[in-house]
Formats: structure tokens, C-alpha cells, sequence
């Protein structure tokens, strides 16, 4: 990847809604190359969307969990995503290393609804569970450092570099 691309998703990552024009300021590029490379970028799967951050404290869910799931039975099928997937109150989750198959991330409104919740989670998966509570969050949604080492270059395409 190009460094004027890295600084580009550098940007974008820090502020989604940076505007063609800003964008274009802060690379000095023109504003018609920026949408080129964006568009470029958006194409590769490099940006893959742009997302609003919400305040959950102020949407009415302000407990947050991260819930350690592993099956019951360690034959049966790994299908517990397509289990959960239903239930929105599951942010995220993600396949692990140890002795948990998956973390979930976890968001909900009061101690009793994540009562409710994980009861939700092994009925639906047939999984056990561990659950932390995060007390506060000092950082998240950070941007990512996308410097040279840090993004592999992708295949060639057929179209020519990027």
C-alpha cells in the first residue's frame, strides 16, 4: 500500500466524515484524486464501511461485558455464532485461542438483562460462560496505526496498481 493511501485510512479511521475536501487538504492531493483513492480503497476491501459511534450510556445501555463462551459437549458442531446471531445484544463476536472457543461482547441496560442475557447465550448455544464486567472504558475505537510494516500489500489486481 501506498504511503498516500495509508495516510488516507490513517485519516479516515480518526474521523469517518472527513470530507473530500479535508481530505484533500491534509494529503495534498486534489480532491478528485482523494475520491479516486477512497473509492480505490473502498473497492480493495480496505475501508469497509463507515459507522456512527454511539454513546450507550445515553441510548440506555450503559453495562458492558465480555463473555467467555466454550461448549458443554467439545464434539458437538462449532456453529455457537450462527446460534447467537440473533441476539443484538451481542456486539461482537470473536473466535479465540485457549480455553474459551469465542469472546462476546456484550451490551445491556442492567445487571438483571445480563442475567437474562447469558441465560439467552447457553440456552441457544448449549455453551458455559464467564462473564467480566467492564467498569469503565478509558479508550476505545482508536485508530489504527497503519504505517509501512503495519498493512500487507494485497494481491496484484488486474486493473494495475493502485
Amino acid at each position: 500500500m501506498e504511503e498516500i493511501d495509508r495516510r488516507i485510512v490513517t485519516l479516515l479511521a480518526r474521523d469517518g466524515r472527513m470530507s473530500f475536501t479535508d481530505l484533500a487538504r491534509e494529503t495534498g492531493l486534489s480532491v478528485s484524486a482523494v475520491h479516486q483513492r477512497v473509492r480505490r480503497l473502498e473497492k480493495r476491501g480496505v475501508v469497509r464501511g463507515y459507522a456512527a459511534i454511539i454513546d450507550h450510556d445515553a441510548v440506555g445501555l450503559p453495562l458492558t461485558a465480555f463473555v467467555s463462551i466454550k461448549p458443554i459437549d467439545p464434539a458437538a458442531p462449532d456453529d455457537a455464532p450462527e446460534r447467537l446471531a440473533h441476539l443484538a445484544a451481542i456486539e461482537a463476536c470473536h473466535s479465540v485461542a485457549g480455553d474459551e472457543s469465542y469472546i462476546l461482547k456484550v451490551r445491556v441496560a442492567s445487571p438483571a438483562a445480563l442475567e437474562d442475557l447469558l441465560q439467552q447465550i447457553r440456552a441457544s448455544a448449549n455453551v458455559s460462560t464467564r462473564t467480566t464486567v467492564v467498569l469503565s472504558t478509558p479508550y476505545e475505537h482508536r485508530a489504527p496505526d497503519v504505517g509501512p510494516d503495519a498493512v500487507s500489500e494485497p494481491a496484484a489486481s488486474p486493473d494495475g496498481p493502485a
